[in-house]
């Protein structure tokens, strides 16, 4: 697998997360305990940019409709909710990271 190098780990504090792009795809890049993981930054529900949702530990939260995606694996779990319905989402795509000294690599999904 080919891995293009990000940012600098000093530029992702410990709990957050951004946006990178890798090959012409937006990446959400988290640091969750000085851990990183990379999953596609599009809600597979509607489109929404998961990096402008919420994250609490791994788990981050779509700002459209509240569907929830662990960034270690990409799996949903969480529905999206619009009012009382219910809506069950897919699985999020996610990519390999790799740390090399200070470089965050993400694999090329």
């Amino acid at each position: 697998m080919d891995y293009v190098r990000v940012i600098d780990k000093a530029e992702l504090p410990q709990n957050k997360m951004i946006i990178v792009v890798v090959d012409g795809k937006e990446v959400l890049l988290a640091n969750v305990d000085d851990s990183y993981y990379a999953i596609i930054n599009k809600c597979t529900h509607a489109g929404g940019s998961l990096a402008q949702g919420v994250l609490e530990g791994s788990i981050v939260t779509c700002p459209r409709h509240g569907a929830r995606f662990d960034v270690k694996t990409g799996k949903a779990v969480g529905e999206a909710k619009i009012g009382f319905i219910k809506m069950k989402v897919k699985d999020e795509e996610s990519c390999m990271v790799k740390v090399e000294g200070t470089d965050i690599m993400v694999g090329i999904p």
